[in-house]
């Protein structure tokens, strides 16, 4: 799933490409994805695109005060064309969701991979009233983000382990499991640590990790293409979806937690001095 560096890329790349133009025309192809219906898809067709921003893992693209915002969920994502393909995508024949034609020629497409469609898109003229915008939490990286506000924030979250804390939506926007387990790595903590207990200088240890992280992150998504944003987030990852290799930091084996329809990867000489995490799915198998 993009996270908020990835999502970062991708409004900046959509913001220089259709800024200024107008859109020609917007064609659902998978109605489900379509959230909201007042005002309808179609208000859009020859409004000037004002600029594009995101909220969390949303991407908004503000035409004239219109907002059509879309969320990409795990396996959604877009591809960008200089020319919008002269043969109509037909509804129901591709992974293709939603494909905006601007007056210039080009566009783009949403797609969602795999059996789930979770691809949300949403049509408004305010982006609170999209729930999942209202819903977020403070973007960890705006000014405002301070150490005391994060302090507050693990301890309203008491005994809740800080990789849940970390990628919810709620609490912070933007992070999911990729870059929340790149943040524990880079802090040092295991993911099962209970929010609550860091003490003032383990808060502010990880305030400032998550920042470099995220900062980092997003620089090098920065003036990539949307077709080469997934392939640039894999290449920064230190432990996520690097299970069964070796730490680049201390060159332990990197291990995994399974969960019902995800996992975490972590090291357990960074992390846990050593110890491996119980691995809930196998432990049941194991029953």
């Amino acid at each position: 799933m993009p996270e908020t560096p990835e999502i970062h890329g991708l409004s900046r790349f959509l913001d220089a490409h259709l800024t200024g133009k107008a859109i020609a025309s917007g064609t659902l192809l998978t109605f489900a994805a379509l959230k909201t219906f007042d005002p309808p898809l179609e208000a859009l067709q020859g409004l000037d695109v004002s600029g594009v921003g995101h909220h969390g893992k949303f991407v908004d693209i503000d035409a004239q005060g219109v907002h059509l915002i879309f969320h990409l969920a795990r396996a959604g994502w877009l591809t960008w064309h200089d020319e919008v393909p002269s043969t109509p995508a037909r509804p129901g024949k591709s992974p293709a969701a939603l494909r905006i034609a601007m007056d210039d020629g080009s566009g783009f497409t949403l797609t969602e991979a795999g059996t789930q469609k979770r691809l949300a898109i949403y049509v408004v003229e305010d982006p609170q009233q999209v729930p999942g915008i209202a819903a977020l939490g403070p973007d960890p990286l705006a000014e405002d983000f301070t150490v005391d506000r994060f302090a507050a924030i693990l301890h309203d979250a008491g005994r809740a382990q800080l990789k849940g804390v970390l990628r919810d939506q709620k609490v912070l926007a933007g992070i999911g499991n990729a870059y929340s387990d790149e943040i524990l790595h880079a802090a040092r903590l295991s993911p099962f640590t209970p929010a609550s207990s860091l003490d003032d200088e383990g808060v502010a240890h990880l305030h400032r990790v998550v920042r470099e992280v995220l900062g980092g992150a997003m620089e090098a998504a920065d003036g990539l293409p949307p077709s080469e944003l997934k392939d640039g987030k894999r290449s920064t990852m230190r432990v996520h979806g690097r299970g069964g290799e070796a730490c680049p930091v201390c060159g332990s084996t990197i291990a995994q937690v399974s969960f019902a329809d995800s996992s975490l990867q972590y090291c357990p000489g960074c992390q846990t001095g050593g110890k491996l995490l119980a691995d809930r799915r196998m432990s049941r198998l194991l029953k």
